[in-house]
């Protein structure tokens, strides 16, 4: 609808975790490294961070790094018991008939894990909202998978992407195994005030447009309001745009900031 107003060739706010519009903060040029870095040394990594802080747009850019010798199972919906998520990842192993019997299907796995070696195949799961994960079992399951190794290599990564609470709940002792699998722990962190900026002129930019459609006050107020959170810096700027569209504005300031704010604290 303002696209073209504002002279736009895509939405720069979107909600959708499109790694094109991924603003490489500090903190994100630093988990996306430790990322990378976990993925090729098949290690097991731990990444939390708050809500809309860009977990997952930074496993989409992980998947985008990743070359064709990378075989990435993405799991978005951890809510499994421990069967259902073996089953899941042996279906996206490729391994047609996944066994009922649990002895069985690690055995598949096993198997299948080792050929993909010999292949010259890395597979890399990524569980993201692993908050979300019911059973401990499950936890269980994903610590017995780093045992699936060869003298001096695992044949498999693991990426652990979740909200804070996760760090609580792996915080129990009953939780030690695990803890001690994970090589690399990484907790993103909002944006810092002196990125918002970046940030809105980047995307802004990458959408075809002005980087300065947001006056220097407009861009502080965001910053206040947002508490350097991606997701809802994202959500004031749509709906300012959109606003700034009503009132055919060329440029939105800081009034209109605040109008949103308080709309969408209304909600």
């Amino acid at each position: 609808m303002y696209k073209a107003f504002f002279g736009l060739q895509a939405r720069p706010f979107a909600k959708t975790p499109d790694p094109q519009f991924l603003f490489l903060s500090r903190g994100h040029r630093e988990a996306l490294a430790r990322l990378l870095h976990a993925v090729e040394e098949r290690d097991v990594i731990l990444l939390t961070g708050g809500i809309g802080c860009g977990k997952t747009t930074l496993s989409r850019a992980l998947i985008d790094e990743l070359d064709q010798d990378y075989r990435v199972i993405l799991l978005t919906n951890p809510r499994l018991s421990p069967l259902e998520f073996l089953h899941a990842l042996a279906l996206r192993l490729d391994i047609k008939r996944p066994s009922a019997n649990k002895s069985d299907l690690l055995e598949q796995l096993g198997t299948q894990l080792y050929l993909l070696y010999q292949q010259q195949v890395h597979p890399v799961l990524i569980v993201d909202e692993a908050q979300l994960i019911p059973h401990k079992d499950v936890f269980d399951e994903i610590r017995l998978l780093t045992n699936y190794q060869l003298d001096d290599i695992n044949l498999l990564s693991v990426v652990l992407m979740g909200q804070p609470e996760l760090l609580k709940r792996l915080a129990h002792p009953v939780y030690e195994p695990l803890r001690q699998r994970i090589g690399i722990q990484f907790n993103l962190q909002p944006l810092h005030k002196d990125e918002v900026a970046a940030y809105l002129e980047y995307r802004l930019q990458t959408a075809g447009g002005r980087a300065d459609l947001f006056t220097a006050s407009a861009v502080a107020a965001l910053g206040t309001f947002s508490g350097g959170i991606p997701r809802r810096i994202n959500q004031l700027a749509s709906l300012a745009l959109l606003e700034g569209f009503g009132r055919e504005l060329r440029q939105i300031d800081e009034s209109v900031i605040r109008h949103v704010a308080e709309e969408l604290d209304g909600l």
